[in-house]
């Protein structure tokens, strides 16, 4: 049984015959019962009834050639084909070269074709037209509107944005250094030449391919910093501290399969659990109502009230507590006195209450010998003593507050919490002395 197929690509992507591997010229036979892959066989090899395998000479087969009209009786399959190739090829216009290289066409032959079946040919007009339709109608409600990006912030070099940013450059969107920055450091002695022996060219191949894998790393990690938006990281912690303090918790947690997900998913992962949050605790108060015997909420906002006050008042109890707790003793009744007093007026206290839980303190740092004391003045030496930190990393924490003063014009408390990732004990004293000793200003 035969068939007429027809033939379209580049004939180089043909496998060779299977009988003489020579290369398939049409038309060249192929088996319908056999493969993939297909089973081809020039006209010599079918003649003389070929079998190889589960290849019968009785099976089905097909003629593939492409030997017929398609547009034009007078144009080939293949020669439609060299045209559009052609055309590719040397550019649209240039008609000479494009019969220089189909070689069986003239060049107003050539033009006269393509402008007739493939630029005004009305069929080809209304299926594309067809076809655009389709596609939006098919995006029509699920198209996304586009929204250019924020630009992102453009901080001095070897700031510490900049290091928050990892050295990162808008002008350029690349980075100053790379992620495996010294991966290039394996090739640069890496030189094929002619003699070298199997094992050593397999060698060189290897460290060749291992690089390719660091770039391919490095080119993930940099996806994954531009689709979720890690670049800006002070926008990206203000998003993130938008959400219950339980959620960003689990925020902080899933953050490493965020990579897996991709960033739309894995924030509609976290949306939905914020959302169970608010629905939990918004259940919650309801069955308090409910335990409290409210069945209206003109009386649940009167609740809530009464709720309210007896917080406070619950507070005032606990701090009359303290105040007992402590006017036994006539002078440490005054460091509280003071303490208050200090709150009152805004200030950060200046003496610590006594603690009564028979816990000593730890003794003072010894900084003989230290890197960075003989850099000290007796009170930052002093500083460093009573808040335990050795002189290099003050000297760090000072010149980042410093800096940030100065291109702020003034200094708050929180501000050098986010600069300073330490005990937030230690930040609030060396954040007063720096104020006490005028280095900085309060914003």
């Amino acid at each position: 049984m035969d068939r007429l197929g027809s033939f379209s690509g580049d004939p180089s992507d043909k496998p060779p015959c299977r009988g003489c591997s020579s290369y398939l010229m049409e038309p060249y036979i192929k088996c319908a019962e056999c493969g993939p892959p297909p089973f081809l066989l020039c006209l010599q090899c079918f003649t003389r009834g070929f079998e190889y395998k589960k290849h019968q000479s009785d099976h089905t087969y097909e003629i593939m050639t492409s030997d017929f009209p398609v547009l034009d009786p007078s144009w080939t399959a293949q020669e439609e084909m060299a045209l559009l190739e052609a055309v590719m090829d040397c550019g649209f216009g240039n008609w000479q070269d494009v019969a220089n290289q189909m070689c069986t066409k003239s060049k107003e032959e050539c033009e006269k074709h393509y402008m007739k079946h493939f630029i005004n040919n009305p069929l080809f007009a209304s299926t594309l037209l067809n076809l655009k339709q389709a596609e939006e109608a098919k995006t029509a409600d699920t198209a996304i509107p586009f929204h250019s990006t924020d630009d992102p912030p453009r901080p001095t070099f070897d700031s510490l944005l900049s290091r928050d940013m990892a050295g990162y450059m808008p002008a350029r969107a690349d980075f100053i250094e790379e992620f495996d920055n010294y991966a290039e450091w394996d090739l640069r002695d890496i030189d094929f030449v002619e003699d070298d022996s199997d094992i050593l060219h397999a060698l060189k191949m290897a460290v060749v391919d291992i690089y390719h894998s660091r770039l391919k790393e490095r080119q993930r990690r940099k996806k994954i910093i531009r689709d979720h938006g890690l670049i800006n990281l002070r926008k990206f912690q203000l998003m993130e501290r938008r959400y219950p303090k339980e959620v960003q918790d689990l925020y902080e947690t899933m953050r490493r399969f965020a990579r897996i997900v991709g960033p739309v998913e894995h924030d509609k992962f976290i949306e939905s659990h914020a959302l169970e949050f608010e629905l939990r605790r918004e259940i919650k108060r309801l069955q308090e109502y409910r335990t409290a015997g409210i069945t209206n909420f003109c009386s649940a906002r009167t609740y809530d009230h009464l709720k309210k006050t007896r917080e406070e008042e619950r507070l005032k109890r606990t701090m009359l507590s303290e105040v007992l707790q402590y006017i036994q003793d006539s002078s440490a009744c005054q460091q509280w006195l003071r303490r208050q007093a200090d709150i009152d007026s805004g200030l950060s206290p200046s003496i610590p209450l006594a603690s009564n839980s028979g816990r000593r303190s730890a003794p003072p740092l010894n900084l003989t010998g230290l890197p960075g004391t003989e850099k000290l003045n007796e009170k930052e030496k002093e500083l460093c003593q009573m808040v335990r930190l050795v002189p290099g990393a003050y000297l760090e924490y000072k010149s980042a507050l410093l800096n940030e003063c100065n291109k702020q014009g003034g200094l708050r408390l929180a501000q050098a919490r986010a600069l300073i990732k330490i005990d937030v004990n230690k930040t609030r004293k060396i954040y007063d002395f720096l104020i006490r000793e005028g280095y900085i200003t309060k914003a």
